[in-house]
């Protein structure tokens, strides 16, 4: 155990921001959770409808988030050298770029719902329910944009607590809704998944509001003012393009490709024309986003101590930090597949879903269970320790190597030529999760991204000394 770090410090810090992250996360997929299940009391149709528009929800987050790593990994660079200024510039940057897209999904979502919901879906039910709450919650794309960005550049600084309080209001707002509007409590008419999309539509704008407050009124270490809102760097947004484009791509590609996977799930020919295929896998996969908050947790952390590690300059730390982590990530994995495998019964009994669709539920969380381990190891190595040295470009094409050349053609002929169940096709579109592991274990333990340092860090300090 040679490279085993014995530093106590990156223990902490790799514990502290793992955990109020994982946190943070956890209150996000609780809203998710609770929505499934009042929803899934009102009409399993509702619920179904409602996990279509959340594909979108998905694709723009994915892509979000590649914009607010872009902050993050240059954020944390500059805060490893206490050269705070500069961060400014970036958020702006990155608050510009996320505006942008957000516009764009909600043109698309707002004009064009029912073209975009019949790709996913053949049931008119769902496809009509998808509507109803796609026409309220696409203004949310914006609110949505803005908060993760913002979230973004206080992670880069170590800032984290805010996330999860943020969160933690954002909960209480949208159960307290969910269960006034959806069912008709308190005197309140009874508009089930519209009244759950006013329901994320105000826990979406008091998430932000919550955010702006905080750095306006207690921040001390970024101080975003509107002036270096509106200021734009050429040079820094130079930087940034070639961080964060790589990373917005694989955002996109891999949303775009959770998308398609809905869409073969979702016109598999089973009982009720694929409502329990859809009802089931939007059960299955919130418990798991859920359980593996940790997992993504701790390549958040990673990310952000990569990232100030090399702004400090401590270049020989590298290599035992990245056998630590490894070590780490593995030990999360196993431990999120034992909860999630045991603790799926007493989780499944408090849906009001059918038989059949508690059935297949349950089989799906059995295989993501499994996949979980490789998904807390691969994901943690490629986004935290490569992605987070700044070998952004990597990530992107093994993403669409494996998704887009192995994994959704395997799985459109084992649905649709070969007609296999819909646990089979399951395990093919999740089979990534497993196979990613060989490459990422190659790519880190290489330690070639280590050699690849020194030039992001001087261009980095070439772009800081120019903002400067």
């Amino acid at each position: 155990m040679k490279y085993i770090t014995k530093d106590k410090d990156f223990y902490k810090t790799f514990a502290r921001l793992t955990s109020i992250i994982a946190l943070q996360n956890i209150i996000v997929y609780a809203v998710n959770l609770a929505d499934n299940i009042m929803l899934g009391s009102y009409a399993e149709s509702a619920m179904s409808g409602v996990a279509l528009v959340n594909q979108i929800q998905f694709l723009l987050q994915m892509v979000i988030v590649g914009v607010g790593e872009g902050v993050v990994i240059l954020g944390s660079r500059f805060w490893g050298r206490k050269t705070l200024e500069p961060i400014k510039d970036v958020v702006s940057i990155g608050l510009k770029c996320g505006f942008l897209i957000a516009a764009g999904t909600w043109a698309i979502v707002f004009f064009f719902p029912e073209q975009v919901f019949s790709l996913l879906s053949k049931d008119p039910a769902e496809v009509a329910a998808a509507c109803s709450y796609a026409r309220i919650v696409c203004f949310t794309y914006f609110f949505f944009a803005v908060t993760t960005v913002l979230l973004a550049s206080l992670r880069s600084v170590e800032t984290v607590a805010i996330g999860f309080v943020d969160s933690c209001i954002a909960l209480v707002v949208n159960v307290g809704l969910n269960y006034v509007l959806i069912f008709g409590k308190f005197g309140a008419p009874r508009l089930g998944e519209v009244g759950a999309a006013w329901a994320t539509f105000t826990a979406r704008a008091v998430e932000l509001l919550v955010v702006i407050v905080y750095l306006i009124f207690f921040d001390k270490k970024i101080r975003i003012t509107l002036k270096s809102l509106i200021s734009f760097k050429a040079d820094l947004f130079k930087t940034y393009i070639k961080t964060s484009i790589p990373m917005v791509g694989s955002g996109f590609f891999w949303g775009a490709a959770m998308f398609i996977q809905a869409a073969i799930l979702g016109h598999l020919q089973t009982a009720a024309d694929g409502v329990s295929v859809i009802a089931a896998n939007s059960v299955a996969t919130t418990v798991f986003s859920i359980v593996s908050v940790f997992s993504y947790g701790a390549a958040n952390a990673t990310s952000v101590l990569i990232g100030k590690t090399i702004g400090e300059g401590k270049k020989h730390k590298l290599k035992e930090y990245a056998v630590t982590l490894q070590l780490l990530f593995l030990l999360i994995g196993i431990v999120a597949g034992a909860v999630l495998f045991f603790s799926r019964y007493a989780i499944l009994s408090i849906y009001d879903i059918t038989e059949k669709t508690r059935e297949l539920a349950d089989a799906l969380i059995c295989v993501l269970s499994v996949t979980i381990v490789g998904t807390s190891y691969q994901v943690a190595c490629l986004t935290g320790i490569v992605r987070g040295a700044g070998d952004t470009k990597f990530v992107l094409v093994n993403d669409l190597i494996f998704m887009w050349l192995l994994v959704l053609p395997v799985s459109f002929a084992a649905a649709f030529w070969l007609n296999l169940s819909p646990v089979v096709v399951f395990i093919c579109l999740k089979s990534d999760q497993i196979l990613k592991c060989i490459v990422a274990a190659v790519k880190v333990n290489r330690f070639r991204w280590i050699d690849n340092v020194d030039k992001y860090v001087k261009l980095e300090a070439a772009e800081a000394a120019e903002t400067e």
